[in-house]
């Protein structure tokens, strides 16, 4: 059924005959079922994660559970083939990136924030299943490439946008030591990316749309979802062991900071690469 719905999607006809409000009402439609079918990964395992109690399932420790049903979604999909195996390589790539990011966050002598429940697929205190929350934004960015049938104008060359992106992932780790330089690095993607559009079909027709605004966007989503994750206890921030409280709105930068890596990842994909432009120097 999904397929089928992908196909629908993929292979709208024109109508030029829409105008005004019922246009953009169709189209308004079309890219919210094009969003949601994009979040599939993102939506069932964010379910998980905020219906699995913290006791288990079946005795089953909640993090080990989170684990087995992120696996069990990331397989059907791959049989369904909703997803190739190539992106599943680069997907895995990302759920490598975050949980060393996890490791490190979490370690002893950083201790940025924490995983209190046992389980017994835990290494050096972190659940296999957290790199899946960084896999999910992967999952998304690749499933809407497809479904907006998205092309990217302006793109900056690739050695710029892998050297901002090592950056932005280095000073995760490093600004606990020397400094945090991620409004330097916001400001170097700014400049990068300033002349960078996407091009999206949400109907029939293509629409633009700033990258850079998309980077944003995201990350504020990401930064919603974190709230939730840290009210349902699935991981604590240190000021919020005594009682829940929002995540720092700084965190937003954060987040958008991470999409640019995970975008720049998906950007060097094959089949993606040849729908990216980047200008002759």
């Amino acid at each position: 059924m999904l397929r089928t719905l992908d196909a629908h999607f993929l292979e709208i006809e024109p109508r030029p005959e829409l105008s005004g409000l019922r246009r953009g009402l169709i189209e308004f439609g079309y890219f919210v079922a094009k969003e949601a079918r994009a979040c599939l990964f993102v939506a069932l395992f964010f379910l998980a994660v905020f219906t699995v109690p913290r006791a288990g399932v079946l005795g089953v420790p909640r993090y080990d559970a989170l684990l087995i049903i992120a696996i069990g979604i990331q397989a059907w999909m791959l049989w369904a083939k909703l997803e190739t195996w190539d992106e599943v390589k680069a997907i895995t790539l990302f759920h490598l990136v975050g949980f060393c990011l996890e490791l490190f966050k979490t370690s002893a002598g950083i201790k940025s924030w924490s995983y209190p429940d046992f389980a017994y697929t835990k290494i050096f205190g972190v659940p296999l299943f957290a790199g899946f929350m960084y896999a999910s934004v992967g999952s998304y960015i690749i499933q809407a490439w497809r479904l907006f049938d998205l092309r990217i104008r302006h793109h900056p060359p690739y050695w710029m946008a892998a050297t901002i992106a090592v950056a932005i992932y280095a000073n995760f780790f490093t600004h606990h030591f020397i400094g945090d330089f991620r409004w330097y690095l916001a400001a170097c993607a700014l400049g990068l990316y300033a002349r960078t559009t996407v091009v999206f079909r949400p109907y029939d027709r293509e629409r633009t749309m700033p990258l850079l605004l998309g980077f944003v966007l995201i990350g504020f989503f990401l930064w919603l979802a974190e709230n939730i994750s840290t009210f349902y206890g699935i991981w604590r921030y240190p000021d919020q062991m005594g009682a829940w409280q929002a995540v720092h709105w700084s965190k937003w930068s954060s987040w958008s900071l991470l999409v640019i890596m995970t975008f720049t990842i998906v950007a060097n994909l094959k089949h993606i690469k040849a729908r990216v432009h980047v200008p002759a120097p």
